[in-house]
């Protein structure tokens, strides 16, 4: 049977593996770490403004079993808070287990603890064509960290090859871009930095920018333990979902908005506010708030961390390795590697990286039967995402800017496009009129 090798097991990965096994390859998927996805761990912000739209296009598309868990994990649903509307917010410790069920039940070989650290590439010589590379194999540690032995090494082979391996770390960068390591949910210092694929079969990889010129973005919140909150805030938040504490003048402070990976949280409320979502932590709507400062506010005077456990200092650097894709989320310049999530663009956001992840597990499939690939059309929020975003990272301004269904430039144009619903039934009919109905349904191998 074909075989797909899946690198990286957060949303995208997953999506990517789903979506590839579905469409009947065998399918391997690695992961670093002990769980599966990733900053999906922590994050539980779903269907707010236009993730809602793209969500039931996926659902319609026929990639409907990732939403149906974070929608059935759901602690709140139909919430708004600044910026957002209609969101729905799950429960951060309950879905990796029912996504690792539900891969397990496809069929889907799962790696964890497993580290990528090398490839293995060739170039095929073809008839009056240039020379192609291609990914023969990996080289993997088995049971991660940072002192293998020679003896740990395993090579796994496959046909066709999907990097999701996200764009946050090694430790190195957190410290040289950032405020060093925050011990965030990916962990290097347990299971070892991240390693681009795209960059060890050749190809460069691309950085994101900071509005000063930086290099890299801060990751958007962190986690509070919920306990340690008073318990009228926790009492809000079990009822709403939702609590907004006003801070005093002293302590507010925009700048920290310019370092937000996640634009569509950049708004003023979010400084001159703590923002908390319920997602079964109390989810922090900051880049970093020292603790000696966050316990002088009202009702938060125990307050405490829970990932990134060192919230007070910093938070985890991303965007610091994109690689160049087509719009089939092929990368450029090997023949048999695609890519998801934020490994393919300056995208955030758990929607975004199952969108990208199931385009690439089709199109996987696709390719191992010599099939052309699938492009989506642009009249679906997800097809015009996913090309409007590979043409803002050719330009300078583009690379400052973060891209999402939720808010910021991307959610400005789907207004513009008449791209963004929250009429499920409408959506539906629109993805009907493309003719893809389904597409994700159908059995290719």
């Amino acid at each position: 049977m074909y075989r797909v090798v899946v690198i990286g097991g957060g949303w995208s990965g997953c999506a990517a593996a789903v979506a590839a096994r579905k469409a009947g390859a065998s399918v391997v998927l690695i992961e670093k770490t002990d769980l599966l996805l990733g900053l999906g761990n922590v994050g539980g912000i779903m269907r707010n403004n236009g993730r809602f739209t793209a969500a039931e296009e996926n659902i319609a598309l026929g990639a409907a079993e990732l939403f149906g868990i974070t929608d059935g994990c759901s602690r709140h649903r139909n919430i708004d808070f600044p910026g957002h509307k209609h969101a729905s917010l799950y429960d951060v410790m309950k879905v990796e287990p029912q996504v690792r069920r539900l891969l397990k039940e496809l069929g889907v070989e799962i790696h964890l603890m497993s580290r990528v650290i090398d490839v293995v590439t060739e170039m095929a010589e073809l008839p009056e064509e240039k020379s192609r590379k291609y990914i023969k194999s990996l080289i993997v540690t088995n049971g991660a960290g940072l002192g293998q032995r020679n003896t740990d090494l395993q090579t796994i082979e496959g046909d066709v090859f999907i990097e999701c391996t996200g764009s946050t770390g090694p430790m190195g960068n957190c410290l040289a871009y950032g405020n060093g390591c925050c011990m965030c949910i990916l962990r290097c210092p347990a299971f070892g930095p991240r390693v681009s694929i795209s960059q060890k079969a050749g190809v460069t990889d691309i950085m994101g920018m900071r509005k000063d010129g930086a290099w890299g973005a801060f990751s958007g919140s962190g986690k509070l333990e919920k306990g340690s909150l008073s318990e009228e805030i926790q009492e809000e938040l079990n009822e709403k979902g939702v609590a907004v504490i006003p801070l005093e003048a002293k302590d507010i402070s925009k700048d920290k908005l310019n370092l937000k990976v996640c634009q569509q949280y950049a708004l003023d409320e979010y400084a001159e506010n703590i923002v908390l979502l319920d997602t079964g932590y109390a989810k922090i709507m900051t880049p970093f708030f020292p603790l000696e400062k966050l316990r002088e506010v009202p009702g938060l005077e125990n307050a405490r961390y829970a990932d990134p456990y060192a919230g007070g200092k910093g938070n985890s650097i991303r965007y610091l390795s994109v690689t160049e894709r087509d719009d089939y989320m092929k990368v450029k310049g090997i023949e048999n590697l695609l890519c998801g999530g934020e490994k393919s663009g300056l995208f955030v956001g758990h929607t975004e990286a199952i969108t990208t992840g199931s385009l690439a597990g089709y199109n996987s499939a696709r390719y191992l039967k010599g099939l052309k690939p699938m492009e989506l059309p642009r009249q679906l929020a997800a097809g015009d995402l996913i090309a409007y975003a590979n043409e803002r990272l050719q330009t300078r301004e583009g690379l400052m800017n973060r891209y999402t269904f939720a808010g910021a430039e991307y959610f400005k144009r789907m207004q513009e496009k008449q791209l963004y619903s929250s009429d499920s039934e409408a959506i539906a009919g629109r993805v009907a009129r493309t003719g893809l109905a389904g597409i994700y349904n159908e059995k290719i191998i």
